[in-house]
């Protein structure tokens, strides 16, 4: 089977299909093209998406990636961007091996195929010249040999013509002649051209038109063959990642089968756990008998009334509320965020109710938790006022424990640190003692005594939040004198409470609560820390007005009722806990929930913010 022999007159068709074949190649080449654009897509997308849920540094997200499924989620976006790197390798392999390569073939191909029909074309023109001589030479034939057989018969009737001279017929037969002669010249020129063109036309068949097709015809199988190659390159390049794209599914399947929900539930104790022991029972109040008094009630009674007519953090309240036990509000709710009860000099709800007397002070004396919960007090009002306590005191016990961990982990990092830098200096000075050429060993000892402060500093700050650390933890039984002074004067001012309660307990003979004593010293101590501390401050300067847009009860200490459509004076803005301090006349102010007011904030007021 021969284009050569079976096609050797399909010139004309061969030079189309061989056109077609070469569309066909290009056309393959542009699918893959599109292939790998889409692959590319495909993987910037998968990338955009897998960093578009990735934590952020620095974030709250970033800590919740502690649970098991967060971190089996972190993973599902690595391999989810490892996936996408593969599709990457699928359009560059593709670009690489198949796209740039056909491209180049097809420009070989193209130079080739012209090539080979050029030579084919150049065959066929040799022929058709051929083919005009041959016709020329018999042309010419036949004319002469007409011409000399109209010569012989003018010939011949000049002879028998007995009127005609001798010359005249003489000259007649020489023309006869000479015709003859033309005749046989072209007849033999005629035979001569002829037998080339039959040479040439046999070589044409025979010969070069095979051998051009030929050439075609095995152009154009390499030219299949090509495209089956880069058929089977396709799907090998799609079949070379499957195996890493089954390890990215089999990440992602193991980082799912890695979730412990025990754990994460053990990591929600560990970060909320306050620390605190549950709230005992509520004594049982009876109303139906009168209130009996003892001597030593009525005498605290008449020594409350002779000193401050309330103390200010709680004189109208209700009842102190456990840490997380929440009033109920009314829609919208309020951000959850610190209580304003925390704020010590708040104005008082007048619809609150006197709480009985004896309650106050089982209250007060009852366990240690309760003691503590006053100490937040004042943590709270400095929270308030921007300032967070060093030894993380404003938090619960085990929160507080953890943080003051975390901070002795970072510092001794840090001492660490510079531990290696001394070495590392110290090193260098023992080389430059050796060879004074490589530096002088002096210019190294301002440095050296610079870490060596640097080292005392990180010590020094590790072994104070250490001492923090040791009492959380249960370890020292009360703080050193260091920690104490550290801790604020509120501290300073609680121990004799402690103390006086202990003496009271110690006091009796049979080792039972002797409630007079500790009633009387409670009420001193609270006295002298709330009201020393909060009766000698400057009203704050309005820095411009609100609008109550819903009715607030104010029920709790330092938050003051308002009525919607009121329009009061801010005097405080929210720093963030969801809170507005706010002023109705000279005496009366507090906290409102931001939520329930519209604030308009006056630009020229001394610490107003300024929006644009």
């Amino acid at each position: 089977m021969s284009w050569g022999t079976e096609l050797w007159d399909q010139f004309d068709n061969l030079e189309k299909h061989t056109q077609w074949g070469i569309d066909i190649l290009e056309k393959y080449i542009k699918f893959v093209k599109e292939r790998t654009e889409i692959e590319l897509s495909y993987a910037k997308q998968l990338r955009n998406l897998s960093k578009k849920y990735q934590p952020k540094k620095n974030s709250r997200e970033e800590e919740e990636y502690r649970y098991t499924a967060c971190k089996a989620f972190l993973s599902t976006l690595n391999e989810t961007n490892d996936y996408a790197g593969q599709h990457e390798v699928v359009s560059e392999n593709m670009t690489s091996q198949i796209t740039m390569g056909l491209a180049r073939y097809v420009q070989e191909l193209k130079q080739e195929r012209k090539s080979h029909f050029h030579d084919g074309r150049k065959a066929q023109q040799h022929i058709e010249t051929c083919w005009k001589q041959l016709e020329s030479s018999k042309r010419r034939f036949e004319r002469d040999c007409k011409e000399a057989d109209r010569a012989q018969q003018y010939f011949e009737k000049m002879d028998a013509d007995i009127n005609v001279t001798k010359a005249d017929v003489e000259k007649a037969r020489q023309q006869a002649q000479l015709r003859h002669q033309m005749a046989e010249e072209s007849k033999a020129d005629y035979s001569s051209i002829l037998q080339k063109f039959n040479h040439e036309q046999r070589e044409y068949y025979y010969t070069h038109i095979p051998t051009i097709f030929q050439k075609i015809q095995e152009m154009e199988e390499r030219r299949i063959v090509r495209l089956g190659e880069s058929m089977k390159t396709y799907a090998e390049v799609d079949r070379q990642v499957i195996p890493i794209i089954g390890k990215c599914l089999d990440g992602i399947v193991k980082a799912a089968e890695s979730i412990d929900q025990k754990n994460d539930s053990q990591l929600v104790i560990e970060a909320y756990k306050s620390g605190f022991e549950p709230p005992g029972d509520i004594e049982f109040e009876d109303y139906t008998q009168p209130m009996k008094r003892t001597v030593s009630e009525n005498s605290l009674s008449n020594s409350r009334g002779e000193g401050k007519a309330e103390p200010k953090f709680g004189g109208k309240s209700k009842g102190k509320l456990w840490p997380f036990i929440k009033k109920n509000k009314p829609p919208p709710p309020p951000p959850a965020s610190a209580s304003p009860s925390a704020v010590p000099n708040g104005p008082q709800s007048p619809k609150q109710q006197k709480e009985p007397l004896s309650h106050r002070f089982n209250e007060f004396m009852t366990s240690k938790p309760k003691i503590h919960c006053f100490r937040s007090l004042k943590r709270g009002l400095s929270l308030k006022l921007g300032a967070t306590p060093e030894d993380f005191s404003n938090l619960p016990p085990e929160q507080r424990r953890k943080k003051l961990q975390q901070k002795v982990d970072e510092l001794n990092k840090d001492i660490q640190k510079e531990v290696d830098q001394r070495d590392a200096i110290t090193k260098m000075k023992d080389v430059y003692l050796k060879n004074p050429q490589m530096g002088d060993p002096a210019s190294l000892d301002h440095k050296l005594t610079e870490v060596s402060q640097n080292i005392e500093k990180l010590r020094l700050e590790a072994q104070k939040f250490e001492a923090w650390l040791a009492e959380v933890e249960g370890r020292l039984p009360a703080r050193g004198e260091q920690a104490r002074r550290q801790s604020g004067l509120y501290d300073v001012q609680t121990t004799p409470t402690v103390n006086n309660c202990a003496q009271a307990r110690e006091s009796s003979p049979d080792g039972s609560y002797t409630e007079e004593q500790s009633q009387e010293s409670e009420v001193k101590v609270l006295a002298v820390d709330f009201d020393d501390e909060f009766d000698d401050e400057e009203p704050l300067p309005a820095i411009g007005t609100c609008k109550a847009l819903y009715t607030f009860d104010g029920q709790n200490e330092g938050t003051i009722s308002v009525v919607e459509g009121e329009t009061l004076y801010v005097i405080e803005e929210d720093k963030g806990d969801g809170w507005t301090r706010i002023r109705r006349n000279e005496d009366e102010e507090g906290y409102v929930p931001t939520s329930y007011v519209e604030v308009y904030l006056d630009k020229n007021a001394k610490g107003a913010k300024t929006y644009i």
